[in-house]
């Protein structure tokens, strides 16, 4: 596979730089990285970005996440490895990821679920945390970034 061209938020200069603050920003949020990174992995398999999901699994294996974990992101509700919180965030991520599906695509009980686990400024920080995941696996799946085409160490965090 080639990529039809570099990342186009490498290729405007000025487009990097306020991504990164948006990054930063939800990330302060109050939602734990862990679930953050399980929330990007979902919503990129479910978008078929492979180079997010590359990218993701592997950084969340460099920072202890377990095999178990990874190996069942894609059938959480199935795998007894999640907490309730986190099982709140992947539905909502899920839903939010898949708009077109349903007639009410974020329907009142899932939204009221993650209300149980999180704050409005953790909601907020989810919220747009999974919105930045859809923009980066549009972004990666046009274009087709390649899977495996950035090395974790020279990474700025460009997802």
């Amino acid at each position: 596979m080639k990529a039809r061209m570099k990342n186009p938020a490498t290729v405007i200069p000025d487009v990097l730089q306020p991504i990164y603050a948006l990054i930063g920003a939800v990330k302060k949020g109050g939602v734990p990285a862990r679930t953050l990174e399980l929330v990007h992995l979902r919503a990129s398999q479910i978008n078929g970005c492979g180079f997010c999901v590359d990218i993701g699994a592997r950084e969340m294996k460099k920072t202890g996440e377990t095999d178990e974990r990874l190996f069942a992101v894609a059938a959480w509700r199935e795998a007894p490895y999640f907490t309730d919180a986190e099982r709140a965030a992947l539905a909502l991520a899920e839903a939010a990821t898949r708009l077109s599906d349903r007639a009410d695509p974020v329907p009142d009980d899932v939204w009221e679920e993650a209300a149980r686990h999180y704050d409005e400024p953790a909601l907020a920080a989810l919220t747009l945390h999974i919105a930045l995941t859809n923009f980066f696996n549009r972004v990666n799946v046009t274009t087709k970034q390649v899977a495996g085409s950035v090395k974790l160490e020279a990474r700025a965090d460009s997802r």
